[in-house]
This record gives structure tokens, C-alpha cells and sequence, in this order.
């Protein structure tokens, strides 16, 4: 079941140091107790008042935003997107070396490699200016591609399936790696669940 008014704080699902040494533990710390936690409780905030939207699930919003009043448009966009990217990106780290997967096959067919993939991922992200996000998306055909978003928005908002989504806030990585984003990046890939890629791939072929 789909999640709607009053959302809550999910458990991050392992301990703040199980990504050691690629992302630290004051990092996952922060990051999921205060960062995600302030999206989640200011989107709650944004919807008290319009009970109306109360049983609309977060997604079905992010796809619709137009459909929400002005007054609190902005603020579901921004808070609502913050919860979702948050949720998915935690959920997709812990490492899993599993192979035998479509989704990565897929990637090694339209891709060339693995390495190929990380490297024009890699390359969307540090491109991304400023606070956003990196993703691996499909479209409704099954294409995959790889596109970055602003601040919290999400593929949602362009109605395509986010895949794999990668945080570039300064907040994901700055007490580690400082200003030096592809560090941060190339370590992050060493922590992808790759199973969980693969649940969101098949998710969204299910749904199309």
C-alpha cells in the first residue's frame, strides 16, 4: 500500500556505520535524522489543513502537482520530493554484488559496460550545478537513460520510473569528501544494492 497523510520517518534499515568506509556514520546520521526527518515532518505541515489530500498516496502528488491548491503546491513539490528521493536513495545503499540481474543486463546492452554506465553516470552528476540529484530512469518503453533533477524534484514530475537515485547535496557528502563530489560518487557505487535497482526496474515495468 502506497503511503499517505500523516507520513512518517522510515528506519534508515541498517546501522548509520554500515556503509563504513564509503559513506560515515555521521554522515548517515544527519543525514536521515534531520535532513530527511525535516522533509517529512514539513510536508505533514504543508497538508494538515487540506484534508481533501489526505488519502491521495505521495506519489500520485509528485506526478500531479498541478492538482494540489497553489497555496501548498511548492511546498509538497519540494518536501514531498525530498521525502521520496530520501527513501528511495537509503533504501537502494547496502552493498549487494549480485550479477545475475535483467537490469543489469539491460545497462550492458545499451551501455557497452558497467564501467561505461558509471562513468556517463558519474559525468551527469558532476555536471549537476548546484543541490540536486543523478538517476537511472525508464520510460514508459523501456528505455533506460540518465538524467539529473534540481533540488528535490524527481522523474515524477516528468512521468518517468526513477531506477537509481543518487543524492548530490552537499549534506550527502560534504563532512567526508569536502568539495570533492567524485570521490564521493566513485565510492558511492561501492555501496549500490544492486537488487533493489533491480526491484524499482521491474516495479516500473509492472506499472506501465
Amino acid at each position: 500500500m502506497r503511503e499517505h497523510y500523516p507520513f512518517t520517518v522510515k528506519p534508515l534499515g541498517y546501522p548509520y556505520d554500515a556503509l563504513e568506509p564509503y559513506i560515515d556514520k555521521e554522515t548517515m546520521k544527519i543525514h536521515h535524522d534531520r535532513h530527511y526527518r525535516g522533509y517529512v515532518e514539513k510536508l505533514n505541515a504543508a497538508l494538515r489543513e487540506y484534508p481533501n489530500y489526505h488519502n491521495i498516496p505521495l506519489e500520485d502528488m509528485l506526478e500531479n502537482i498541478s492538482m494540489l491548491p497553489e497555496a501548498i503546491r511548492q511546498e509538497v513539490r519540494n518536501n514531498g520530493g525530498g521525502v521520496f528521493n530520501h527513501e528511495m536513495y537509503f533504501a537502494i545503499m547496502q552493498p549487494n554484488n549480485n550479477k545475475n540481474l535483467e537490469l543489469i543486463d539491460l545497462i550492458n546492452n545499451q551501455y557497452g559496460s558497467m564501467d561505461s554506465f558509471k562513468n556517463k553516470y558519474k559525468k551527469a552528476a558532476m555536471k549537476r550545478f548546484g543541490s540536486g540529484w543523478a538517476w537511472l530512469v525508464n520510460d514508459n518503453a523501456g528505455n533506460l537513460s540518465i538524467i539529473t533533477t534540481p533540488n528535490q524534484d524527481t522523474p515524477l514530475h516528468a512521468g518517468i520510473n526513477p531506477i537509481l537515485p543518487l543524492d548530490v547535496w552537499e549534506h550527502a557528502y560534504y563532512l567526508k569528501y569536502q568539495n570533492h563530489r567524485g570521490d564521493y560518487i566513485d565510492n558511492w557505487f561501492n555501496v549500490v544494492n544492486w537488487e533493489k535497482a533491480n526491484e524499482n526496474y521491474l516495479k516500473s515495468k509492472i506499472t506501465n
